[in-house]
């Protein structure tokens, strides 16, 4: 039977448009990237909307709390720029009593970092955007104070949050009864709504140098942390250059360190001197990809810090000879554990934008684990992220916590390029399952030829150590792949735990191909994700 009789068909349909095509984590947001391209807005300009709503939809994986970066292709250029909008530590951050302790806090005000996402909003607007910031943040105002039906996937992550004792801003901010709301239910949130009209009418500094900074740091001054004035108004995104590679002759590009992404092209890299094309339901080949990642994601936790404060060996690590010394390393028959960090799940989301023009926006945000630190500034209803909780405390390692350093990040964003024409803008949630998914995906499309709905349905896999028990790294297999590539990937030495069909933890993957003038979008049906176009 030939490869493509056994490879997974998808579920939902394309979603096909000429004229704009928005992929988001959530429907209104999609609803509301697509209406401002209707307007005569750009792919930027949808971008701020979407990620707004996004806000007030998911505020357990993003919002204003968070970081932000983006991958930008601007036709008129014809270059893909990358947007670093992530935040720095306290200047008078106590490093000597971090390094007292065991481990860096997990949750609190002392994991959280400067935010980034506003001002990467007005960053990228000031560079691309045509309408007003104020138009573009009235979807997600409207929504947080009138409310929306609530998700069953966010209600279920506001009662599973309520279990890790938050901060009792947190619970008035979310659970105000003390319990959860329930599925379809109307969600309101009137502070953030609030916060939203004043980064409308105020702009930048609104959030920077306005209440809402005092907000912050009162509430980092009554629970022992470090944020100052000063820390948010000196707050700044930069541009920078993405990291890219070649896999079966389409060029992929991701975000550089800071982030992760260097772990998916090194294991595109591995993985590209195998045969993948093969039998799609084979053990083999799933295993060649695993350990793919194993040695890609130890080069990552060597290498991924602050640029500032760090210059990783790019050139050497995104190198094919490099990529043929790791690759030697794999045996095809027996998995292999080195030694690697712990693995975190995350909450992340991420959207991606084609407008008419052929503008394209390829953008992840987070507040990292689900709502982040668990504390939220009075009356901002605002969730502040906890991505300081990726420092190291080991004074040896690249990154290691420091004032004003930003911290090592796993959200990435991605775009494919066959020759000069961009033809996929791609990314997904999940924490340290973010690159897994980028190599299985542009594996299912470039080496199986699957349509991008299809490749991001197909079942995935998930290695490291992110099940309940933290039992050491294992190898986390969606029950679609069947008992008998369980049982030969057993054979073969790796720790196998199979889970459901179509399982959160495996990540929300959006997209959107672009094939000449017609666009086509494509949502993860494992999380709310819904792609929108015309």
């Amino acid at each position: 039977m030939s490869s493509s009789r056994l490879r997974p068909k998808r579920h939902r349909p394309l979603v096909m448009g000429y004229h704009g095509m928005v992929a988001s984590a959530h429907p209104l947001a999609s609803l509301a990237g697509v209406d401002v391209l209707r307007r005569g807005g750009n792919a930027v300009d949808a971008a701020i909307a979407v990620n707004a709503v996004l806000n007030v939809t998911q505020p357990g994986a993003c919002g204003i709390g968070g970081d932000l970066f983006a991958l930008i292709y601007w036709a008129k250029e014809g270059r893909v720029r990358f947007l670093n909008g992530s935040g720095r530590t306290p200047a008078a951050t106590d490093v000597a009593l971090l390094q007292s302790g065991a481990a860096m806090p997990q949750r609190g005000i002392r994991s959280v970092s400067v935010p980034g996402c506003v001002d990467a909003w007005f960053t990228m607007h000031e560079a691309y955007g045509s309408l007003p910031v104020a138009e573009l943040l009235a979807p997600a105002i409207r929504l947080a104070d009138q409310g929306f039906p609530i998700s069953d996937k966010m209600a279920a992550a506001i009662a599973a949050t309520l279990k890790l004792d938050p901060h009792p801003s947190w619970t008035a901010t979310y659970a105000p009864q003390g319990r959860a709301p329930k599925a379809g239910s109307r969600f309101v949130q009137r502070d953030l709504a609030r916060s939203l009209t004043l980064i409308a009418e105020g702009g930048r500094d609104a959030f920077y140098k306005g209440p809402i900074a005092r907000a912050i740091v009162d509430l980092s001054d009554s629970l022992g942390g470090w944020f100052t004035l000063e820390d948010l108004a000196l707050h700044s995104s930069e541009w920078g250059e993405p990291i890219q590679t070649e896999y079966r002759g389409y060029t992929i590009f991701e975000t550089p360190p800071n982030t992760q992404g260097l772990a998916a092209l090194i294991g595109l890299n591995i993985m590209e001197g195998f045969a993948m094309g093969g039998e799609w339901l084979d053990a083999k080949r799933l295993h060649l990809q695993i350990e793919a990642k194993k040695l890609a994601f130890a080069e990552r936790d060597r290498h991924v810090a602050d640029p500032a404060f760090y210059q990783a060996p790019l050139e050497r690590l995104l190198s094919k000879s490099y990529a043929s010394e790791l690759r030697s390393r794999i045996d095809p028959e027996h998995a292999v554990d080195p030694e690697e960090v712990q693995p975190h799940p995350g909450g992340t989301t991420y959207f991606a934008i084609v407008d008419g023009h052929g503008n394209i926006v390829s953008c992840v945000q987070s507040l990292f684990q689900g709502f982040g630190a668990l504390v939220v500034p009075e009356g901002t209803g605002i969730s502040l992220h906890n991505r300081g909780s990726y420092f190291s405390l080991d004074p040896s390692h690249p990154n290691v916590i420091a004032p004003g350093k930003r911290p090592f990040h796993t959200l990435i964003a991605s775009m494919v390029f066959k020759g000069d024409r961009p033809v996929l803008a791609f990314g997904t949630m999940g924490g340290d399952g973010q690159p897994q998914t980028h190599m299985q995906v542009f594996s299912n499309l470039f080496d199986h030829g699957m349509d991008l709905q299809e490749a991001i349905e197909a079942p995935r896999w998930l290695h490291g150590d992110v099940g309940p028990q933290r039992a050491g790294a294992r190898l986390y297999l969606e029950s679609r792949f069947g008992e008998k590539v369980a049982h030969d990937l057993r054979q073969m030495g790796h720790d196998v735990v199979v889970v459901g069909p179509w399982e959160d933890v495996m990540g929300h993957a959006q997209g959107v191909w672009i094939d000449g003038d017609l666009l086509i979008g494509a949502a993860d049906p494992r999380g709310d994700g819904y792609a929108l176009g015309w």
